[in-house]
């Protein structure tokens, strides 16, 4: 079969399942398996596709159809304009969270950062940017072993392991004989639990629900760092964090009113209008 003709094979199982984005996907699936850039799949369209590679590249169809996300296909995802490897341990990264790291950029780029936490590090691309646009010490804590090995091996991917430390543990549970930290960033678990069935399969279903589930309402991670990050921080130390679009209210009133040490308290919506970061100092 041509190369044509096996995309758009691939694209129609894919749209009757349902997928959005088929096209792209079954592009991106095919150059995966071939190795071949938009541009040479463009100029080789009518040439045959090698037998294994069909039957590979039908497989990875297969599971796509089954709801199974791209990136634990390929076992990558773009962030920041790197490669950060993924899989079903950690979360995706997501646009929401680079415009989370950009505000701490934004708001750092004038501060001395020498030591920094990623809180709930996932597949560690908090923690790997901060090293590389801060060059500071980043501590990577994670409640998931699985999630901090993928973590590792991303920071050894983008040669920052002299620079990030991963740590197991459940928020700052294993951290109090550490130093205080001049900057926190964290993209905690905020969707509602109740919400979670009702996601996109690829993510309700594929993606560690310990990442994703805030508990009842989304807010139980957040009001727990709110509640503990003040022992960690460093006078004048700010914290950020990625929040749901419905959260912005609860989150402004629990680091303003509720927890006593913040100031400067303020939620940014992102490029559509939505809240997004949580962004507040600590004024002891």
């Amino acid at each position: 079969m041509r190369i044509d003709a096996l995309l758009a094979e691939a694209t129609a199982r894919l749209t009757a399942a349902g997928v959005i984005d088929a096209a792209l996907d079954a592009r991106l699936l095919l150059q995966h398996v071939t190795g071949l850039s938009r541009s040479q799949m463009v100029l080789r369209a009518d040439q045959p596709a090698d037998e294994a590679i069909s039957a590979r590249y039908r497989g990875l169809i297969a599971r796509r159809c089954q709801r199974i996300p791209l990136q634990h296909l390929t076992g990558c995802q773009e962030f920041w304009s790197l490669d950060f490897a993924v899989s079903p341990a950690v979360l995706i990264p997501r646009p929401e969270t680079e415009f989370l790291l950009e505000q701490v950029l934004v708001e750092c780029q004038e501060t001395r950062i020498a030591r920094a936490l990623d809180l709930c590090t996932g597949s560690g691309v908090i923690a790997v940017v901060l090293a590389r646009e801060l060059k500071c010490t980043v501590v990577a804590a994670d409640l998931s072993e699985a999630a901090l090995r993928i973590a590792w091996a991303n920071s050894a991917r983008h040669m920052t392991t002299d620079l990030v430390a991963p740590v197991c543990c459940d928020l700052f549970a294993a951290l109090n004989w550490r130093r205080p930290f001049d900057l926190i960033v964290s993209n905690p678990p905020y969707v509602a639990e109740e919400e979670i069935d009702r996601l996109e399969p690829e993510v309700g279903r594929a993606e560690p629900r310990l990442a994703l589930s805030g508990g009842p309402g989304g807010m139980r991670c957040i009001e727990r760092i709110a509640w503990e990050a003040r022992r960690h921080l460093c006078p004048g130390g700010w914290i950020f964090l990625e929040i749901g679009a419905d959260q912005g209210e609860k989150a402004t009133r629990l680091f303003r009113s509720t927890v006593p040490g913040y100031g400067r308290v303020r939620v940014i919506d992102d490029l559509a209008g939505r809240p997004r970061v949580l962004r507040a100092r600590h004024e002891p």
